[in-house]
């Protein structure tokens, strides 16, 4: 064993890390270890406070500190429209264009069997109650265009296919998942704004 058991251990937990390969959490594990203990000190009781703070907003899924967050709490924003999101950071990019004042729903990831992600890990159940609470009119996707959120798009069309509700899609798909909040706010809303309503195939 090149190095301590804590050690190991920790180079294998940095790895969990989206893009995270071997010599890259040893580098970091080393750098926090050897350098920059204090940094880990921080780092690890902010990790701990974030675990125990943070959870998912019942209503969309929006990581939150609050029994709901911000924009489910707020009787302002209009609740006929739900954005469909992959993930916080998208979420976090579209609230800074300030283009949308409806409501949201966080997948946290795109439907991948072969990962094990199924319409249940990403809430889609929830997703069609909601829906059909009575307030909402329409269901906005904004998701990319990779293989797997194509997938998920036709999913989600499906599920409201004798719905009456309306389901438009936001055309992102020059944006990858995750790059909205570095996204410049004119192109969200102009995006935005160029919707379109997406069709049912009926048998």
């Amino acid at each position: 064993m090149a190095f301590t058991p804590a050690t190991e251990k920790l180079i294998q937990a940095l790895q969990a890390l989206p893009g995270v390969g071997v010599r890259s959490a040893q580098r970091m594990a080393l750098q926090l270890l050897e350098r920059e203990p204090e940094t880990g000190q921080r780092l690890s009781s902010a990790l701990s406070d974030a675990l125990t703070l943070v959870h998912k907003c019942p209503q969309c899924r929006t990581l939150t500190e609050d029994d709901l967050c911000g924009v489910c709490a707020n009787p302002d924003r209009d609740a006929s429209v739900i954005c469909v999101v992959a993930s916080d950071v998208d979420r976090a990019g579209i609230e800074m264009s300030a283009a949308f004042q409806g409501r949201y729903f966080v997948l946290h990831g795109v439907l991948s069997p072969i990962d094990g992600i199924g319409p249940e890990t990403l809430g889609l159940v929830e997703l069609v109650e909601l829906a059909r609470s009575g307030e909402v009119s329409e269901i906005m996707l904004a998701l990319d265009d990779r293989l797997e959120s194509e997938a998920t798009v036709h999913f989600i069309k499906e599920q409201f296919k004798e719905s009456g509700l309306t389901v438009t899609r936001v055309p992102f798909h020059q944006m990858k998942s995750g790059a909205l909040d570095q996204a410049d706010s004119r192109v969200i809303e102009q995006a935005l704004t160029q919707k379109q309503t997406l069709g049912f195939e009926h048998d």
